[in-house]
C-alpha cells in the first residue's frame, strides 16, 4: 500500500475537523442542557488536540491500515458527560448523543454544497480542495452512521437507552463497559473468522456501507450535485 504525502494531506484535515466538531458538539449541547463537565475540562473546543486519543485515533487505525484490515476502525477521546446534572437526564441524554452525528451530517452537507464554489478556486489548488471536500463528505457520513449503531457507548446506544422502555434500556446500558470489545468482535474478528470457513459474516459492514452510500447520494441530490 503506497501512501503519499498528498494522500495524507487530503485525509488528515477532513478527519480532524470531523472528529473535533463531533466531540465539541457533545460538550456544547451538554453544557446548554445543564452539565458543565466538558466545558470546565476544555472539551467544548475546536482544538483537535483536546479530542485526539493517541491509541484510538492514531495507533489503532494505523495498525489496521498497514495490516490491510477489511475495516478501518478508530475512536476519539470521549467527552465526559454527567447525565445526572442534565435538566431532564434521560431525554437530554438523547439530545447530547445526537449532537455529534447531527453535526457530522451538517459538515457533510456543507462539503457537498462547497463543490459549487470550486470554479472560484485557484487552478493549482482546485484538485486538492476538491479531494478534501470529497473526503470530508465521506468521513462525516461514515462517522455519523457508525456512531448511530445501537451499541453503548456509541451515540446510537445512548439514544436507544434514552428511548427504550426500562426493561430493555437497563440491560442495554450494562453493555457499555464492553462496547468497544463487541464492536471489534463484530466488525473485525467475526468477518475474519468467517472468511476462514468461506462464510460472509461481515453483515454489519455491509449495512454501514449501504446506509453511508444512500446518505451520500441524498446529500449530493439535495445540494444539486446529481
Amino acid at each position: 500500500m503506497n501512501i503519499s504525502l498528498y494522500d495524507i494531506s487530503v485525509w488528515v484535515l477532513p478527519l480532524l475537523i470531523a472528529i473535533t466538531f463531533h466531540e465539541a458538539a457533545h460538550g456544547f449541547v451538554a453544557h446548554r442542557l445543564g452539565d458543565d463537565t466538558a466545558f470546565r475540562l476544555g472539551r467544548v473546543s475546536f482544538n483537535p488536540l483536546k479530542h485526539i486519543d493517541p491509541f484510538g485515533t492514531v495507533v489503532l487505525p494505523g495498525i489496521l491500515l498497514l495490516s490491510h484490515s477489511p475495516f478501518l476502525f478508530g475512536y476519539a477521546k470521549p467527552v465526559p458527560v454527567n447525565f445526572r446534572a442534565l435538566k431532564h437526564p434521560r431525554l437530554d441524554m438523547v439530545w447530547v448523543a445526537l449532537a455529534g452525528p447531527a453535526t457530522n451530517i451538517l459538515l457533510a452537507l456543507a462539503a457537498a454544497a462547497a463543490f459549487h464554489a470550486l470554479p472560484l478556486a485557484p487552478a493549482n489548488s482546485a484538485q486538492w480542495i476538491a479531494d478534501n471536500l470529497k473526503n470530508s463528505l465521506v468521513i462525516n457520513v461514515v462517522l455519523a452512521v457508525f456512531n448511530m449503531l445501537p451499541i453503548p457507548p456509541l451515540d446510537g446506544g445512548r439514544v436507544a437507552v434514552g428511548l427504550l422502555p426500562n426493561v430493555l434500556a437497563y440491560p442495554l446500558s450494562r453493555l457499555e463497559p464492553y462496547g468497544m470489545l463487541i464492536l471489534i468482535g463484530i466488525l473485525i474478528v467475526l468477518p475474519l473468522a468467517g472468511s476462514q470457513f468461506g462464510l460472509n459474516l461481515d453483515v454489519i459492514s455491509t449495512i454501514l456501507r449501504t446506509s453511508t452510500d444512500t446518505i451520500i447520494r441524498l446529500l449530493l441530490v439535495l445540494t444539486g450535485n446529481v
